[in-house]
């Protein structure tokens, strides 16, 4: 069998992934269907870690503009992702993958606290981590989160699963004329400012020339192809 094109990724998902066709959520079925696909992914050797957003159960920047204060809206939206993290740890775990939850606020009785060489030997040791809580810090974005701990854990890609299976110049949802990208850069998507991840998490990446592929999570066997180096998705490179 071909080696996998890489042997540690971190795995960026919004916490929409989860919640299927519901309005708000987690779709328990959904939560299965990723727990697979990322436990094929690490029967393959690969380490994997994953960060998971909270938007399907609190948004902070949507309470903030309601009038609650945005430190406070950041902190529950933290929470959210604690909530999303323990319901992918549940389905991996339901599937025989030894999973590890990390969290930047600590919560002992719930999940172990982030510490970066605690979290690199659980990889090393074939577990999955779940990166949860953010950064820790109000005013930053999961996306942010992604490119940090893909950083902090020598990853060597960040795999972003959306809807749609690669990056585009408009919502291919809303316009069909949307062109697709294969590859682009870094630059290219802050000069034109496209929705693949916030301008701090992709500076983050272009600076530390960690490359990002963005392709749809919920196609059967994606992942798994994008780990191998398949063509999936699109490419964005430092």
């Amino acid at each position: 069998m071909p080696s996998p094109a890489y042997t540690r990724i971190l795995l960026k998902l919004s916490g929409e992934a989860l919640m299927g066709d519901r309005q708000y959520g987690i779709d328990a079925d959904v939560a299965a269907q990723v727990g697979r696909e990322i436990g094929e992914v690490q029967r393959l050797g690969v380490q994997t870690s994953v960060v998971i957003g909270g938007g399907n159960i609190f948004r902070g920047v949507a309470a903030s503009t309601s009038g609650m204060d945005r430190s406070t809206a950041d902190t529950m939206g933290m929470l959210a992702t604690v909530m999303n993290a323990l319901a992918l740890q549940d389905a991996l775990e339901k599937l025989g993958v030894s999973t590890r939850v990390a969290t930047a606020i600590e919560m002992r009785a719930v999940a172990e606290p982030f510490i970066r060489r605690r979290a690199v030997r659980h990889l090393e040791k074939g577990r999955v981590v779940v990166f949860a809580a953010g950064t820790g810090n109000p005013y930053f974005t999961t996306d942010t989160a992604a490119a940090l701990r893909a950083m902090e854990m020598r990853a060597e890609v960040i795999l972003k699963g959306t809807k749609v299976d690669g990056v585009y110049s408009a919502d291919p949802m809303v316009d069909r004329e949307a062109k697709r990208y294969e590859r682009i850069t870094c630059l290219e998507v802050l000069e034109r400012g496209l929705k693949v991840m916030d301008a701090t998490a992709i500076s983050l990446c272009m600076d530390n020339r960690l490359p990002i592929i963005v392709f749809k999570l919920l196609e059967s066997g994606n992942l798994r192809r994008v780990v191998m180096g398949e063509p999936v998705g699109t490419m964005v490179s430092a």
